[in-house]
């Protein structure tokens, strides 16, 4: 093996938006409403290989307002990105689907989630920084795969 063929590659070939949906069930009247919306977050990833040394990794965010039984809005994103990692030993490629390119990706889906919101007429949500190891570990533990071969 040559020392260039031993060299790890790891590049993002493109970030990009997957999937949006955004809806105001109860608009016009909900921004007659002055109380703040409780906000619910959920997020998930996965990765999966989509050619040779070929990857995708996606971050979808699905977040919810609702103010007493009445919904304001619900945005759902999912932001995803590929890139070609090469040379990666078999037990760092896991990891690396798992926690590094969600945080590569993370940062994108955020800024998407708050320009919707204020486009759907709101104040904006801003997504807390999540932690991808813990996550990474907590869906080792219940035995979920990430998708990533």
């Amino acid at each position: 093996m040559s020392e260039q063929e031993a060299q790890m590659v790891f590049s993002i070939e493109k970030l990009y938006v997957k999937d949006l949906s955004v809806e105001v069930p109860n608009s016009p009247q909900i921004f007659l409403e002055r109380e703040a919306p409780e906000i619910s977050v959920q997020l998930s990833s996965q990765s999966q290989s989509v050619a040779d040394d070929v990857y995708e990794t996606q971050v979808k965010a699905t977040v919810t307002a609702n103010l007493g039984d009445k919904n304001m809005f619900l945005v759902e994103v999912t932001q995803a990105g590929i890139f070609r990692i090469a040379n990666v030993p078999a037990e760092q490629l896991d990891p690396l689907l798992g926690i590094g390119c969600p945080n590569i990706v993370f940062p994108y889906l955020r800024e998407t989630v708050s320009d919707l919101v204020i486009r759907a007429g709101f104040p904006p949500v801003l997504l807390n920084p999540v932690n991808f190891d813990a996550l990474y570990m907590q869906q080792k533990q219940t035995g979920q795969s990430n998708g990533s071969h």
